[in-house]
């Protein structure tokens, strides 16, 4: 569904994962603003790709989940609406903990949307769990 809505990853370095979405036919609301669900799609991609990348970097089997998320929206979504997330060596650390755990490990994720005049659109916070896979 992200590729059929337009999500695109731009950026995605240890650090920081920047996605983006054009407002459109596809993504827009009867409000014509872009509907909340395609923000949130873009939003948690920001924040999933940069957790897949470190799981991946750590050569470990480690499983994620979203377990909560949460969104504040401030300003219509019209254009192209670009989400960033920095949380990187947040997710670093989270990895450590989940290595030498038996337990799932928490961590709250920020993905901000921002539009083409620099305002931010919207906050989303996504709750991600990762645990350990046991053999």
């Amino acid at each position: 569904m992200a590729f059929v809505a337009g999500i695109r990853v731009k950026e995605l370095s240890d650090s920081k994962a920047i996605t983006t979405i054009k407002f459109g036919w596809l993504t827009q609301n009867p409000f014509r603003s872009m509907y909340f669900a395609c923000q949130a799609m873009a939003a948690e991609m920001s924040t999933g790709i940069l957790v897949m990348n470190a799981i991946n970097n750590s050569s470990s089997a480690i499983s994620m989940l979203i377990i909560k998320n949460k969104a504040n929206y401030f300003k219509k979504a019209v254009g192209k609406i670009t989400f960033i997330c920095a949380d990187g060596e947040l997710v670093s650390e989270l990895i450590i903990k989940a290595k030498q755990s038996d337990e799932g490990v928490i961590t709250d994720m920020k993905s901000i949307g921002i539009d083409e005049s620099g305002d931010t659109v919207a906050e989303f916070i996504f709750t991600w769990s990762l645990k350990r896979k046991l053999k």
